[in-house]
């Protein structure tokens, strides 16, 4: 088995906090989905966070005026944890770094990595925390940030399903791969959306295109849904759908009605920028449910 692979079905799923309400209730969620995958669950402070995020701690922390030493944030994140699922295993770290070198760093060695929205700065849950989107573009693992109305739970299931949006690239199947994992895990259908448009600028000269110029360019769109659904296993339910449309209005819509959205994420060699792309990145800030970002490597010609 490769090093990737056996990392993601036995590595720690690590979860980032700061000692926020919104950080804790992201560690309920993490707990559950540890507990899904039968792995260690990794609390992560990273305590130069509130250089960020700000200073609006947590009640179970402390006073709110009180500067809590490091390894109160952890612990009570990891009793939470450990009261939540008492058989699992918690362990917890502080890192005297920033909080996105620190947690993409922890990424290299973790099945998956959670995140909140946002940390103690009082921003509006709508919008996306610097330290999330930091990781979310950057991590070698999938990082699922907890945007939306989830519960504070990955299990039991809301709304009974797994959305994971398809691009053009139907070859590059990780993103596939992870969400009917999660499928699999929760017992809920995967469903598979891929957004097409017709150009604007096309013309209905061509023969093919007379009557129904449409038609083809949602054929091309089933074809490639069907191509990056080619190895999903047998046991897991799946629902395709081709939807005529901007892909971040798509998957933005979809998501209103699914317990995870996953979509992937290009990374290039070299490139230091954020690598998200703009479908990724708009789902990211406007969803209504937790986000699976799924890196893969791009293959340069």
């Amino acid at each position: 088995m490769n090093a990737p692979a056996e990392r993601a079905l036995t590595g720690p799923l690590v979860v980032g906090v700061d000692g926020s309400e919104p950080s804790l209730r992201a560690v309920d969620w993490a707990a559950d989905e540890a507990a899904l995958r039968a792995v260690p669950l990794r609390v992560v402070y990273a305590c130069l966070w509130e250089r960020y995020e700000g200073a609006a701690l947590a009640r179970d922390i402390g006073k709110p005026t009180a500067l809590p030493l490091a390894q109160d944030v952890v612990g009570a994140a990891a009793r939470r944890a450990g009261d939540r699922h008492p058989g699992l295993r918690v362990s917890a770290d502080v890192v005297f770094e920033e909080p996105e070198y620190a947690l993409v760093r922890e990424a290299r060695h973790a099945s998956a990595l959670v995140v909140g929205t946002r940390g103690r700065s009082g921003i509006a849950e709508t919008l996306l925390g610097s330290v999330s989107l930091a990781v979310a573009a950057h991590a070698d693992c999938p990082v699922i940030v907890l945007r939306g109305s989830h519960d504070n739970q990955a299990t039991p299931s809301v709304h009974g399903r797994v959305v994971v949006g398809v691009g053009e690239d139907a070859k590059e199947s990780a993103a596939v791969r992870f969400a009917a994992e999660e499928a699999r895990r929760r017992g809920v259908p995967l469903e598979a959306v891929r957004a097409w448009r017709r150009p604007t600028h096309e013309t209905t000269d061509h023969p093919l295109l007379v009557g129904d110029p449409a038609r083809l360019h949602e054929e091309g769109a089933a074809e490639e849904l069907e191509a990056a659904l080619q190895d999903v296993p047998e046991d897991v339910e799946v629902h395709r759908r081709t939807v005529e449309g901007h892909a971040r209005r798509v998957l933005v819509d979809a998501s209103h009605r699914a317990d995870l959205l996953v979509v992937g994420a290009t990374r290039r060699e070299g490139h230091f920028g954020l690598q998200l792309g703009r479908v990724a990145h708009a789902v990211l800030h406007h969803s209504a449910c937790p986000v699976a970002v799924v890196p893969h490597q791009a293959h340069d010609a």
